[in-house]
């Protein structure tokens, strides 16, 4: 693995920890598109592997239930980004200092988090929360194929989270900018 992979998998852990530690533990255990170091061979275990796949499962109901789902990012706020740190140093180790890598992938992982528990109660307000599962399950979908493009092809992974990015701070300026009044007649 190297820096670009782990960079495509710590952001994605922001979105769904449990999806992502699953897909890196399931593909560390039957592909060779993951090979994790010895220090991190209990992710790919087979009680890790059911207990993310459970953790994933309570995620993925309680995630797409308006009210519930601001619970459920609450209680994330210390895991999504613990576990962008994790990938980040099981799949960059030896490649950085464990000290950077897991800072980048407490970051990038945090920011995703963020940027997720953020938008979530603008759409329960603008929907009455019949948005709620919609928008999880495309996060879902977004962080799924992010891992994926990690694995198998980890420059687009991060040109794709650039892009991501530059779209979130246009946006967010755009909703920070105060509207233009009409000129007085």
């Amino acid at each position: 693995m190297d820096v670009l992979s782990g960079l495509g998998l710590a952001a994605p852990a922001g979105l769904n920890a449990w999806l992502t530690l699953l897909m890196v533990a399931l593909a560390d255990r039957f592909t060779g598109l993951v090979d994790l170091p010895a220090d991190y061979d209990w992710l790919s275990s087979w009680p890790a592997i059911w207990a993310l796949a459970a953790l994933l499962l309570v995620e993925e109901i309680v995630d797409k239930i308006p009210g519930l789902d601001h619970v459920n990012d609450l209680v994330h706020t210390a895991i999504r980004p613990t576990a962008g740190a994790v990938v980040m140093l099981a799949t960059t180790q030896g490649d950085l200092p464990p000290a950077v890598g897991g800072a980048i992938g407490l970051l990038l992982a945090g920011a995703a988090h963020a940027t997720k528990a953020a938008a979530r109660p603008a759409v329960t307000v603008g929907t009455a929360g019949l948005g709620n599962p919609v928008v999880s399950a495309i996060e879902d979908v977004i962080a799924a194929v992010a891992v994926v493009l990690a694995l198998v092809v980890p420059v687009l992974a991060v040109v794709v989270l650039l892009a991501l990015f530059a779209g979130v701070v246009w946006a967010v300026r755009r909703v920070g900018r105060p509207h233009a009044r009409p000129p007085a007649r």
